[in-house]
């Protein structure tokens, strides 16, 4: 089991014992039943004192995340809160677990793709939604005139008519760029982690919002960054925080989803972006700026990416097709500048020789046509309609003590409970009646809070929405209603 202690953190090494061993638990890495190292050799391997060990460990037994055994050990024991599918007995794997592995956590994979009927924990869109048949015809017409696709390697930067389609698809957004500075990714998640490998090692400082896209912290976490986070607000990422943040520590990188946050919706201001800007230049750091879908706004269009204020080349840029367009493409693209493109060319070099062309090019007819922008209003038109269904039901049925974020765009509702509940273990009964949806604590990459939730209302058509939505409620009533009546937590 690999620990990464960062010994200049504001959390204290006790705590990032604690976390480290619940991520790897939420992260499906520790199964039930599996040992943990005695206090005695954690301590050595760690290089700290036996008491801090031991601190974290009784505080892991009290949340009942761990057990003792007198004379055998320290073993995982998932609660009943948190177990819905467990392995019993040993197998011929067990072997296994004496191979170290260098992932801190990888929470987001966990509930991306799950096997609930009302799917509500991932941003992805209804495929119903998507243009598939088109672009099925297109890839049918491209291999009847150009068979050989099949058979010929991409460019490593990316087919260069769909860099150019994509600079032309960005000029419209009122950011300009050129061919020469887009590097063609397998979706955005490639562009987090080509940056992150290229630029971010053991202990560099990186900047990331609280809440914030739980891929990004799994990639960070993964290079054993130093992660330091600024609470969010309607308007994005806290300014103030930041400068304050940037005046004791030098980041390396400040990570931020601008336009229609991920998790909570919000919206960053023309005004708070030019100030990101300006602390990045002042302090030598990378912005990388996640633009996962500012197409879908429901109101009026957002403010220009931050990139298009850029004129020093502080900002990377990612722009992700998969959500809006098609999944199985996965295709995004990443624009930067200056040597810090070279780079991450070189690392994209490192990583797969290029995306498939076959991907590359089936999308081209489609982004540079009018059908393109056709296709985004009427996307608009009925995430919308999802969008106000959910607001309505939870207004009608939540309780009270419920609050949310009112997202202008994007794909999600950020829900906040009362602090004595921990979605983590409520969605163990949303599970019951077939529903899922995001714990909050995924999305904080160091303190997490757990009486947070994402509801991603942009996958399941109004039917299935309605009922899960409003399930969710009445589950939520019924934790209340017994919180008032009992004065003590529900056993969930």
């Amino acid at each position: 089991m690999h620990i990464e202690i960062q010994r200049n953190a504001d959390m204290s090494i006790t705590n990032q014992i604690y976390h480290s061993v619940l991520d790897q638990i939420r992260s499906d890495f520790l199964e039930e039943g599996s040992p943990l190292p005695s206090v005695r050799k954690l301590s050595k391997q760690l290089g700290v004192s036996l008491v801090t060990v031991v601190k974290a460990y009784q505080k892991l037994e009290q949340d009942g995340f761990i057990t003792s055994v007198q004379g055998k050990g320290t073993f995982i024991k998932k609660t009943k809160k948190e177990v819905v599918e467990g392995k019993k007995g040993s197998s011929s794997y067990d072997w296994q677990l004496s191979v170290e592995d260098y992932l801190p956590r990888s929470q987001f994979a966990r509930f991306h793709q799950v096997p609930e009927k009302i799917h509500l924990s991932s941003s992805m869109i209804d495929p119903g939604l998507l243009p598939n048949r088109y672009l099925e015809q297109e890839i049918h017409r491209m291999l009847s005139k150009n068979p050989r696709v099949l058979s010929k390697y991409g460019e490593i930067q990316g087919d260069k008519a769909l860099r150019q389609a994509m600079v032309e698809y960005l000029q419209k957004m009122n950011l300009s760029t050129d061919p020469e500075n887009i590097l063609v990714t397998s979706g955005s998640q490639q562009g987090i982690d080509l940056i992150a490998r290229t630029f971010v090692g053991p202990g560099d400082v990186v900047v990331m919002e609280a809440p914030t896209y739980p891929g990004a912290i799994d990639v960070f976490r993964g290079r054993g960054a130093t992660i330091l986070t600024v609470p969010v607000d309607s308007e994005g990422m806290r300014v103030d925080l930041l400068h304050h943040l940037c005046d004791k520590y030098k980041p390396k990188i400040i990570y931020t989803v601008p336009t229609f946050h991920n998790p909570t919706g919000a919206l960053m201001p023309t005004k708070r972006r030019r100030e990101i800007l300006e602390i990045a230049e002042s302090t030598q750091s990378l912005v990388i700026e996640d633009d996962p879908c500012s197409e879908i706004y429901f109101d009026r269009k957002p403010p220009a990416a931050m990139k298009s204020l850029d004129k020093e080349g502080h900002v990377i840029y990612l722009k992700g097709l998969s959500k809006i367009l098609a999944p199985g493409c996965r295709i995004g693209i990443l624009a930067a500048s200056g040597s810090i493109f070279k780079r991450l060319l070189a690392a994209k070099a490192n990583t797969d020789l290029g995306s498939p062309l076959l991907t590359q090019k089936a999308i081209i007819p489609f982004i540079t046509s009018k059908r393109m922008m056709d296709h985004l209003k009427k996307l608009r038109i009925a995430l919308k309609i999802r969008r106000d269904l959910v607001l309505d039901i939870l207004s009608q049925h939540a309780p009270e003590e419920v609050s949310w974020f009112l997202p202008k765009g994007g794909l999600n509702i950020w829900l906040t409970l009362p602090s004595w509940m921990d979605t983590n273990h409520f969605l163990v009964e949303t599970k019951k009646e077939q529903i899922t949806f995001l714990p909050g604590a995924a999305c904080y990459p160091a303190d997490q809070e757990n009486h947070h939730l994402r509801l991603s209302f942009s996958y399941m058509n109004e039917q299935p929405l309605t009922q899960g939505v409003t399930t969710i409620c009445h589950l939520l009533q019924s934790a209340v209603y017994l919180k008032n009546k009992q004065g003590s937590s529900p056993h969930f």
